[in-house]
């Protein structure tokens, strides 16, 4: 009986991280997590206590909220040489590369900017101005950081916006007003869509890559230059790029 318990705890320790893992800027309330888990808040308290005092979580002073701990940052590196997210999105982007003609991007956040972690080009004769691998922009300014931001909860949004506000006016006069418009334009379609911002000239639509958790982790993106990126030539690259977001994510359960 008592490891029937044991076992039932564990299961339920891991059901919290993962909910809390997807407001993992913002964290999340108590009352908000027992909610979703369906158990009562005192049983709840005594299990996010335990996994406190684990490092497996951090409660923010300022406001109570739950948030992802250390140990999990730990346990991510110790684990990451089997899950080298470039090497998995290798032969996606490849293939994406060759169906589309055009060059793919994987993008990831790093605090108030979108990182590019690998680029490859297709082989259409003209191909965009090309994002070197390991450069930095705000989030929001490209289509890999727009669907970054765009995932983000609406606090967690401003805070990137205010941070980065000053930064924006050099990728043709951007502003933070219009990568909000940018952000509810993408959530509402679906994709990211942004054009002569990043890039002069250079168009680019995206999609979120998810961990297990339903977190967006990554973004899968193809660039061509504006002339090329046409309607058409959009509603001919989402099923491409559609397909290309849920072969990484398969690898990733696998």
């Amino acid at each position: 009986m008592s490891e029937i318990i044991a076992g039932q705890t564990v299961v339920r320790a891991i059901r919290a991280i993962k909910i809390i893992a997807r407001q993992a800027y913002s964290g999340m309330r108590l009352v908000d997590i027992a909610q979703e888990m369906q158990v009562q808040r005192p049983n709840i308290h005594r299990l996010l206590k335990a996994l406190v005092s684990e490092g497996m979580l951090i409660q923010d002073p300022s406001n109570r909220r739950y948030l992802l701990g250390p140990l999990v940052f730990e346990l991510g590196l110790a684990s990451a040489h089997q899950f080298n997210l470039c090497d998995l999105c290798a032969p996606v982007l490849e293939k994406l590369a060759e169906q589309t003609g055009d060059t793919t991007f994987l993008f990831v956040r790093s605090g108030n900017d979108v990182v590019c972690l690998s680029r490859i080009q297709g082989k259409h004769p003209i191909q965009t101005p090309a994002i070197p691998v390991g450069s930095r922009q705000p989030l929001g300014v490209n289509a890999g950081g727009l669907v970054l931001l765009s995932s983000l909860p609406e606090a967690e949004i401003e805070k990137v916006l205010e941070a980065v506000g000053a930064r924006l006016s050099v990728y043709g006069d951007l502003d933070a007003d219009e990568v909000r418009q940018y952000c509810r334009r993408t959530r509402k379609m679906g994709y990211a869509l942004i054009a002569n911002r990043a890039v002069p000239g250079v168009s680019a639509v995206g999609l979120p890559i998810k961990s297990l958790t339903g977190t967006t982790i990554a973004a899968i993106t193809v660039a061509a230059t504006q002339t090329r990126m046409t309607e058409q030539r959009i509603t001919q690259i989402l099923p491409l790029l559609k397909h290309a977001a849920s072969a990484v994510a398969r690898t990733l359960r696998q």
